[in-house]
């Protein structure tokens, strides 16, 4: 979830900035032009997020294609978000985010 929220919010600030310049401005055009490369990084890491947290419930990582379907993306968000992870290891590795043994 926190990953998920950092990436909007970074997506957010040239969208938010993107609205307080004149329309069809030059400055305008740089940041629709930012807006869009930030897209296709927030893409990028909402993918990787998505199949990192579907390997830690030991699904396999093609599912984050349903992030892609309009009503369905918003019921997979919740599930990668409230549901927990495999407890210990599972096919996709081993459990990393185990407290370290002092």
């Amino acid at each position: 979830f926190l990953g998920g929220l950092l990436v909007a919010l970074v997506q957010a600030f040239p969208l938010y900035r993107f609205t307080l310049v004149p329309e069809g401005s030059a400055e305008s055009n740089m940041w629709s032009f930012v807006f869009f490369l930030t897209f296709l990084a927030s893409l990028w890491s909402n993918i990787v997020l998505a199949v990192k947290r579907l390997h830690d419930l030991d699904k396999p990582g093609i599912a984050a294609l349903v992030l892609f379907v309009p009503v369905v993306s918003i019921v997979a968000f919740l599930v990668l978000c409230l549901f927990p992870g495999q407890p210990g290891s599972n096919r996709y590795g081993s459990r990393t985010n185990a407290p370290a043994d002092r």
